[in-house]
């Protein structure tokens, strides 16, 4: 009867259901019992380390028996459901709730399972150097921890323990990573307070401790490459390699790339392993390396370092391609600042001879290639050793520029003759092309349709005079400069053009500033500056069309010219004599200011006043002709000169006419201090070293001089009597009359005559 019951109720599913709640009950039941269990070992092994391997053995088996049971109970359930689904959805919702929280607590327990495995491997990997082993088995336990950090129902303390646990075997591994690191590893830098120099880095060494195979394939060892793999898992080696690289840049590389006395020794000992270490030649005496030998010591370095640490795999890259990465972008900038700088060629003949440096960079880049230190087909130093060209010019016009400033701002009192045959070192170029001979030839042509006259030969050429010597070297640099620009390419020779031009410019703005105080207080310098200014425009009216047509296009065409800065430089050497000579005029002015208005010279301290202040004006006079002379162009010394003797005689005109008494003895102290002038003053005049061919232009005294016949005049006035002076005016004909007027006579007359009879027919006379 029972088991008739019992059938229907089965067909009928009931029985079925009342068996899967009861065997729910009690699986849920045991999965409790079954986590408090593990829950319970895995807080005694990481929080209160206690030894239980036999009863944690029994639990993890427990847990996949738990777990076999679990899964064929959710098997049954799901069946069922799917059977009885329009029934009974509410009851074996439940159900199901009932058996998905008991699958959550089994699979943290499964995970619980795997961390304490992990945890276990990574024990015994860790003890037998499996560096790679432990890394993973490591990462492992981190991930099932993130997993149970996910669950709510997970408890806090033991997770918190687990954590800890994690943290300090992490910790350790990379404290086992490091050692073994240092120990392949090994920097000797030895500590120096020396300033910086090839001395410093003597005796610095880098020692790989058998850190490769010693067979014929010569790699890393496998504890290299577990020791570099497991920080890689651990996401240290970033960092190892970075301060590494640096280290290296730091203490071998930069300083075998700066210093040519340092030279790169490998050496091999039994028991040591490689040892990389500098050493400075004390007999090198040279500044910079060549390329070829820059090349050469890198390859030496990187190639050991490829060989007996790099050379290892870390994932899908070398090792080699993460450390070149780090130091190529520093590395090659201090090749191109320290080393292909100084290679450059400073001559256009010598650029040809630099493809052999492009070539050896080149090469070197291929073998960096190879060794896996570049990835890239084209860097920034073989960009660099191929625009030689641009750099060249680049060079060239830095180097002409700050010599040309040296030249400004040198002395410039160190001075050279000039004459009219001297003429500029032009180099001898090459024909120009057969359009422009065509055009020589027409000239030609018309020439000899010209007037049968010519222009005397000296004719457009610079008078004798003195010019700096900086000034003559800094026209010698340009035509150099623009010589380089000839043959060289349209870039090249675009940027020397202009060179030369800034060069000029940078006279017209750096010489009156630099030396201003000296060329107002020096009138020999203020001279000097003149006739640079006139030397320089002088040669810049031809310098271009000298060699235009051997320049290239757009220069050819007409573009390279300095005419437009000819006035500016006539300018500026004409307004600085110009400064230089108000500042001579005030002088002398001033002189003369001293001599009392020229008045009451019978009394003797007024006379000495005068007499003192005429002289001074002499002797200031013949101190600018003996400064001047031999430096100015004749014409310039004599027109300079006769202004100045102009003004002073023009002050005492001036003075004399404006006095309303003069007495005999006043007149003939005037007629003393005049004389004195009229035979002293030409005496100033001597523009030429030899004393004999100065004669002529002191007999030419009245061209130089405006108001010298005026003085010539008044000074026999100052002698005369009323007769004499009538004679000399001559109803406005004579002589007088010429430089004085009419009123300026009769005043004169007044004070120096008494009002008679004879003064009054004789100022009728004057009109």
């Amino acid at each position: 009867m029972a088991s008739f019951v019992t059938e229907v109720l089965a067909s009928s599913g009931k029985l079925e259901k009342e068996d899967l709640a009861s065997k729910i009950t009690r699986m849920s039941r045991k999965v409790e019992d079954t986590k408090e269990e593990v829950c319970d070992m895995i807080n005694k092994k990481y929080s209160e380390f206690l030894p239980n391997l036999q009863a944690s053995e029994d639990l993890m088996q427990q847990v996949d028996m738990v777990s076999k049971e679990m899964e064929t109970l959710k098997n049954c359930i799901e069946f069922e459901v799917q059977q009885n689904i329009h029934v009974a959805v509410n009851e074996y919702s439940k159900l199901k709730q009932q058996l998905e929280k008991n699958a959550m607590i089994i699979k943290m327990l499964e995970h619980l399972k795997e961390f304490h495995s992990a945890m276990e491997d990574f024990n015994k990997s860790l003890q037998e150097k499996k560096y790679v082993d432990s890394a993973t088995h490591l990462e492992k336990a981190w991930k099932n921890m993130d997993f149970l950090k996910d669950w709510k129902t997970s408890q806090v303390p033991l997770l918190s323990s687990l954590s800890s646990e994690l943290t300090v075997q992490r910790e350790n591994l990379i404290h086992h990573l490091g050692d073994e690191w240092k120990r392949l590893v090994v920097w000797r830098v030895p500590s120096t307070k020396k300033s910086a120099g090839p001395n410093t880095y003597h005796k610095v060494e880098l020692v790989l401790s058998e850190t490769y195979s010693k067979d014929l394939e010569q790699k890393p060892t496998p504890l290299l490459c577990s020791v570099l793999q497991a920080l890689s898992i651990q996401g240290d080696l970033q960092n190892k390699i970075k301060h590494f690289s640096q280290v290296l840049l730091k203490n071998i590389l930069k300083p075998l790339v700066m210093y040519a006395s340092l030279e790169l020794i490998v050496s091999e000992q039994h028991g040591e392993g490689t040892t990389l270490g500098l050493e400075c030649l004390e007999e090198e005496n040279k500044e910079r390396s060549t390329p070829s030998q820059v090349y050469k010591k890198l390859l030496l370095l990187l190639k050991t370092l490829h060989m007996h640490l790099l050379d290892v795999s870390i994932g899908d890259k070398k090792l080699s391609a993460i450390f070149g990465e780090l130091i190529w972008e520093e590395m090659s900038k201090c090749i191109i600042h320290d080393c292909l700088v100084y290679s450059i060629p400073t001559n256009s003949s010598e650029l040809e001879r630099y493809n052999i440096v492009i070539k050896e960079t080149e090469a070197f880049e291929e073998a960096l290639k190879n060794m896996a230190y570049l990835q890239v087909d084209s860097t920034d130093l073989l960009k660099y050793a191929r625009d030689v060209n641009c750099h060249f010019a680049s060079k060239k016009c830095r180097d002409v520029i700050v010599t040309a400033r040296k030249l400004m701002t040198s002395k410039m009192h160190n001075t050279v003759k000039i004459s009219p045959e001297s003429k500029l070192q032009l180099p001898k170029l090459p024909p120009p092309g057969s359009e422009v001979k065509v055009k020589q030839e027409v000239v030609k042509e018309e020439v000899s349709m010209e007037n049968s006259k010519q222009l005397s030969a000296c004719s457009l050429r610079l008078p004798a005079c003195r010019i700096s010597e900086s000034v003559q070297q800094l026209m010698e640099l340009a035509v150099n400069t623009l010589r380089e620009a000839v043959g060289s390419s349209t870039q090249c020779a675009l940027q020397l053009f202009f060179t030369v031009r800034n060069i000029f410019q940078l006279f017209y703005d750096v010489v009156p500033t630099y030396h201003k105080e000296n060329l107002l207080k020096f009138p020999h310098l203020a001279a000097v500056q003149h006739n640079n200014c006139m030397y320089l425009s002088h040669h810049l009216l031809t310098l271009g069309h000298h060699f235009r047509a051997h320049l290239p296009q757009p220069l050819s065409e007409g573009v390279a010219t300095f005419v437009d800065m000819v006035p500016g430089f006539r300018k500026l050497g004409a307004q600085c004599f110009l400064v230089q000579l108000n500042v001579q005029r005030a002088e002398l002015l001033e002189r003369l200011s001293t001599a009392h208005n020229f008045c009451n010279l019978d009394d003797e301290d007024n006379y000495t006043a005068a007499s003192k202040a005429v002289r001074q004006v002499i002797h200031q006079l013949k101190q600018l002709g003996t400064v001047w002379q031999d430096v100015l162009p004749v014409s310039i010394y004599c027109k300079a000169m006769g202004n100045l003797l102009n003004t002073a005689i023009t002050e005492i005109i001036t003075k004399i006419m404006m006095l309303e008494d003069i007495s005999s003895e006043d007149g003939e102290h005037l007629h003393t201090l005049c004389q004195t002038i009229i035979e002293e003053g030409p005496l100033v005049f001597i523009p030429l070293a030899e004393e004999n061919k100065n004669k002529k232009y002191q007999e030419e005294v009245p061209l130089y001089v405006k108001k010298w016949s005026a003085f010539k005049e008044l000074v026999i006035v100052l002698r005369a009597n009323l007769q004499e002076i009538v004679d000399r005016w001559t109803d406005g004909k004579g002589p007088l009359a010429v430089e004085f007027s009419s009123s300026e006579v009769k005043s004169l007359v007044r004070a120096l005559f008494q009002n008679t009879e004879r003064r009054a027919v004789a100022l009728t006379k004057i009109k």
